[in-house]
């Protein structure tokens, strides 16, 4: 086992390890270039994604790359930081030392954990492999590739046997990331597909979303959950509230005994917290998450730092939300606060040195399709808005915080591209061409067809 530790000119500087590229890994090592520690960030992927976009990649609007970046880019110009690809097993927090997966083992003076969540299926994991959630860059290929490919099977049946399976797409959870598939999926559907098969026509694809509680977008004041209702019917897409999803199977879905077909199964009915923080030995709430005082620390513990998706924070009563927002201000937050421990421990009593973490809620955006969107603006004023104005407001947000010049200029490029010229996204399959569930409707095992293939009578477009 190695330790790994730094140091400058015979003394050794105070160490911080900052596990997780995302929004509070990130804003928590850029919160430190300027303080007299070495900083070790590791994640187990070389990138930082721009999770809120992710379904633009999932829709073929946005490749990959524009809305991710290797890390050691982004922080290639902070002098005090070294970047890791690996992945944290476990700790030992009396020797203050993180394990690693490699064998590893890395000494920390503070520690901040911003390892963020993944899917939960309450306890359904075998749902997984046939209902895939969006949190990473491999999960928005895997949908780009189920819902590219259930047109593209659909086109050859049609040409093999004369007709194809009705194209239905479930997505069950009615929260912001299911409206904003649902309602992408209905759009390129009918906006950018419709033109390009020649025997099916993909603008009859049928989109439900299936959500357990009575509304769509919960967290939503009332009349923007009415507005968003009625953009995505106006696009086409069925909802169902108080829909309980009690079993997922290859093609279908069961609510209650209800069977519900579906060419593909979207999942974005729940998330957990990443299991790291259990591993740490003390109190989580039922998804996992640290419980942390008012500084962001566990009980006993002001020298770990909990941040994101992984905290379980109170404010006025209430939880602060697991999304980008909080995030990042939770790792400027734990930058600063080490910065005033680090004062204080030189003999400096510091300014607000006991000052607790407050969110700053700006307000909440999610669109819903092409220039259709909602907004619960509460700063730099309180406005609730939908339609156009929300989505140009979503549109200019998203950009603004996205990392690095090139990838601002490109995603805009590529929205010009595709929602005002109707152009073509970024539509390509990669990986198998079987989708779960569609060999079972019919023969598409290599057999010969039942008949001939028509190829000289295309539908007329």
């Amino acid at each position: 086992m190695t330790v790994v530790a730094t140091a400058l000119g015979g003394k050794v500087r105070k160490r911080v390890v900052i596990l997780g590229g995302g929004f509070g890994g990130l804003h928590a090592a850029m919160g430190l270039r300027k303080l007299p520690v070495d900083v070790t960030l590791v994640d187990r992927r070389n990138h930082h994604t721009f999770q809120p976009l992710l379904y633009q990649v999932a829709l073929a609007v946005l490749s990959p790359a524009d809305i991710a970046q290797p890390i050691r880019s982004i922080l290639s110009h902070q002098k005090n930081i070294e970047v890791l690809m690996d992945e944290a097993t476990g700790f030992d927090l009396k020797q203050r030392l993180v394990l690693l997966k490699t064998g590893a083992r890395l000494e920390y003076d503070y520690l901040v954990i911003a390892t963020g969540s993944t899917h939960s299926y309450f306890g359904n994991d075998g749902w997984a492999k046939l209902a895939p959630g969006l949190k990473t860059v491999e999960d928005a290929t895997e949908i780009r590739r189920r819902v590219l490919l259930a047109f593209e099977l659909a086109e050859r049946q049609m040409l093999e046997t004369g007709s194809h399976p009705a194209l239905n797409f479930v997505v069950i959870g009615g929260g912001p990331t299911g409206v904003e598939l649902a309602g992408a999926i209905s759009d390129i559907a009918k906006l950018y597909m419709a033109r390009d098969f020649r025997h099916i026509d993909p603008s009859t694809a049928q989109v439900m979303i299936l959500e357990g509680s009575p509304y769509i977008l919960g967290s939503y004041p009332p009349d923007l959950q009415a507005k968003a209702r009625g953009q995505l019917e106006a696009l086409g897409v069925k909802l169902r509230t108080g829909a309980h999803v009690t079993d997922v199977q290859p093609g279908y879905v069961m609510v209650g005994d209800e069977r519900i077909d579906a060419v593909v199964t979207l999942w974005a009915a729940g998330v957990q917290a990443s299991p790291l923080g259990k591993l740490l030995g003390v109190e989580t709430d039922k998804r996992g998450c640290v419980m942390v005082d008012e500084y962001l620390n566990p009980p006993e513990h002001p020298e770990i730092f909990i941040c994101g998706d992984l905290a379980h924070v109170m404010q006025d009563g209430k939880q602060v939300p697991g999304v980008a927002q909080p995030a990042m201000q939770m790792g400027d937050y734990a930058a600063a606060r080490i910065g005033r421990l680090i004062g204080l421990s030189h003999g400096s009593e510091g300014t607000g040195r006991n000052k607790g973490f407050r969110y700053f809620d700006k307000g909440d955006m999610a669109t819903i399709g092409r220039k259709a969107a909602v907004a619960n603006l509460r700063w730099p004023f309180k406005a609730h808005w939908s339609g156009f104005p929300a989505w140009a407001a979503w549109l200019v947000v998203h950009i603004f915080f996205l990392i690095g010049f090139q990838n601002r200029f490109s995603v805009f490029w590529s929205w010009a591209w595709t929602y005002v010229g109707e152009q073509d996204g970024v539509r390509l399959i990669t990986g198998s061409q079987e989708l779960p569930g569609w060999e079972t409707k019919d023969d598409l095992s290599g057999n010969p067809p039942s008949r001939p293939l028509d190829l000289g009578s295309p539908k007329s477009n």
